[in-house]
């Protein structure tokens, strides 16, 4: 399958459904609205799914783990080696989000798509595009065939586990330089100064900052992306894990289910996924709001708004894991409470 032909398989979300849970809200023994947000994503919820009627028990979370060849012009504290250790925890439930997934339900699915070196456990010939990126200061990150083959792999395991009977997806990363990769990604695309998106990914010093800002200038000077050809842009300064969660917002939609966007890094691929499809964006949910720079100015592009702000930075699918509750408390209320009929109260009247 090709891109294109996954992008026609995209429509938007349905609006009779979405208007049918709205109407039932209102009926739910409870003052009108006062779930906020959390009613917002329910109905929402019930457009993507196209009935008023679902649930969401089963929950996936697809971590794309890459590395970045950039890593090599000192724009991170720690090493490249460090992608393949964590990676492999991910098998072992020995890293942060494991231990959330399994307190909110979710099931962990790592996903080597471009690890430097192959993963005891989770490296699939399948999924794996190449054995890290290129430093995209030296020259694109990667060809533009290897860019879209990222995409469709997103694309195929959202499909999978759709098949399988998955309700929602969580979408997570794991790749030491990929702030540097995002931040390039989303300068091309909001047209912003590399200052102004840029921050300190896991903890880099002043001067490393100022590395990290240099080296994104010159890898868009030197490259040259498009910013009205996302393939391009990935292809030139972005990275595999981007790509591969674009696929995976993709997928989502095409199959009529929710994924919710974590941190920066997975927001940027469901800017990459919206501006490929726009109709893909019906089917995104957020989560938290990133502490890089831009990380609220993407969800802002999106027209999204978070559900908690927690000053969360981990990544992993840490912040799209931990929403996963409130939803399901949301749904519980949607679904189980009594009406107003049902407790012989009378219904709240709205006023505009």
């Amino acid at each position: 399958m090709k891109l294109d032909e996954v992008l026609e398989k995209i429509e938007p979300a349905d609006l009779r459904s979405r208007e049918q849970a709205s109407e039932h809200w209102k009926t739910v023994g409870k003052p009108l609205n006062s779930l906020g947000k959390l009613e917002d994503a329910v109905t929402r919820i019930a457009g993507m799914r196209r009935t008023k009627d679902y649930t969401l028990k089963k929950k996936g979370l697809v971590i794309m783990c890459a590395d970045n060849g950039v890593v090599a012009e000192g724009v991170t504290q720690t090493g490249q080696e460090v992608t393949a250790i964590v990676t492999e925890n991910f098998t072992r439930r020995a890293t942060s989000v494991c231990l959330m997934a399994e307190t909110a339900g979710v099931d962990v699915f790592p996903v080597d798509i471009g690890v430097a070196s192959d993963v005891p456990g989770v490296t699939k010939p399948e999924y794996k595009v190449m054995y890290g990126t290129n430093d995209m200061l030296k020259g694109p990150a990667m060809t533009r065939e290897q860019a879209e083959q990222a995409v469709l792999v997103g694309f195929r395991i959202a499909s999978e586990l759709a098949r399988k009977g998955y309700d929602i997806l969580a979408t997570g990363e794991m790749g030491i330089g990929n702030t540097t990769t995002s931040s390039a990604v989303v300068s091309v695309l909001l047209g912003k100064n590399v200052e102004e998106v840029t921050g300190r990914g896991a903890g880099l010093s002043s001067e490393g900052l100022v590395r990290k800002i240099d080296v994104i200038r010159g890898a868009i000077e030197r490259n040259q992306p498009d910013k009205n050809d996302v393939l391009d842009v990935l292809s030139k300064v972005g990275g595999l894990d981007i790509a591969g969660l674009a696929g995976v917002f993709l997928g989502g939609a095409a199959c009529h289910i929710p994924v919710v966007i974590d941190g920066f890094i997975s927001s940027v691929a469901a800017l990459c996924a919206a501006r490929m499809a726009p109709e893909s964006a019906d089917y995104m949910m957020p989560s938290h709001r990133s502490g890089e720079p831009a990380g609220g100015m993407v969800l802002d592009e999106l027209g999204l708004s978070p559900f908690i702000e927690c000053n969360m930075s981990l990544g992993e699918g840490s912040g799209a894991v931990a929403v996963m509750p409130l939803l399901d408390m949301g749904l519980a209320v949607y679904r189980e409470m009594s009406t107003f009929e049902e407790i012989h109260v009378e219904q709240y009247e709205e006023f505009k």
